[in-house]
């Protein structure tokens, strides 16, 4: 498949264009024309890229890329030596931020949704990212933080009591703690991102809201994982994804 082919049809399927983002979305670093095997994770770091060089990649799609805002633009020291990784290889750097938070069915909340038994009510938060909507039915809050537990692989953060009911519940995959009180507003009865704050604490305790913290790397591999099975099968595309282990 033609690269340019590639990126013209993941900027239509995630409807980039819409989304005013901290980096830009789409080819981030120019490789090869023709696309056949996609190495897909969730950052692009070292190990990532090295993990594409040795399983012969043309391209890599990640959900963190480069070229974030406000961020020191000279190419020294670390961003030299993964730049000179892709340029050295020849590799495509494909990277999708916010628009793959928000797909309606490949994004990491949607993600999210399908794994917990979370039914979407609706949208809030900055341009509409966050979700709110309720479980499929009430569990406990401990029994709840132990289905986020199985379903990512990682142990969650848990701010409320292991007896509470929850029926109503927000969630936003990634560094979405800034999105808790317009949650509390919601009247939910938890909230779900994948890291807290100092102040998320106090926030949980005092409005009675439970607040799981399920990590931001365990929150947001869903969406590249399906995005990259979805290539796979529409195009018949060689499409691996590469979990880079990552506690926070």
């Amino acid at each position: 498949m033609k690269r340019e082919e590639l990126v013209s049809y993941l900027d239509g399927l995630l409807e980039s264009g819409r989304f005013r983002d901290y980096c830009p979305n789409g080819l981030q670093v120019e490789g090869r024309s023709e696309v056949r095997r996609i190495v897909a994770g969730v950052t692009a770091s070292q190990d990532l890229l090295d993990a594409a060089v040795t399983r012969g990649a043309d391209a890599i799609l990640v959900h963190h890329g480069y070229f974030w805002k406000g961020e020191d633009g000279r190419v020294t020291g670390i961003r030299r030596q993964r730049l000179r990784t892709l340029i050295a290889n020849d590799i495509n750097l494909i990277a999708y931020h916010l628009p793959l938070d928000a797909h309606s069915e490949l994004g990491n909340n949607a993600q999210l949704a399908s794994r917990l038994g979370c039914q979407s009510e609706g949208r809030f938060g900055e341009q509409d990212i966050a979700w709110f909507g309720t479980l499929t039915k009430s569990l406990d809050l401990g029994v709840l933080g132990s289905k986020v537990a199985c379903a990512l692989g990682r142990e969650p953060l848990v701010i409320g009591r292991p007896s509470q009911p929850i029926r109503r519940i927000a969630w936003c995959s990634g560094g979405a703690q800034g999105y808790f009180e317009q949650a509390i507003a919601l009247g939910v009865d938890a909230y779900l991102s994948g890291e807290i704050s100092e102040q998320t604490v106090h926030l949980a305790r005092e409005s009675g809201v439970a607040y799981i913290a399920a990590g931001h790397h365990a929150t947001e591999r869903g969406g590249v994982e399906a995005l990259a099975a979805h290539l796979a099968a529409r195009f018949g595309l060689e499409c691996e994804f590469v979990d880079v282990d990552n506690p926070v």
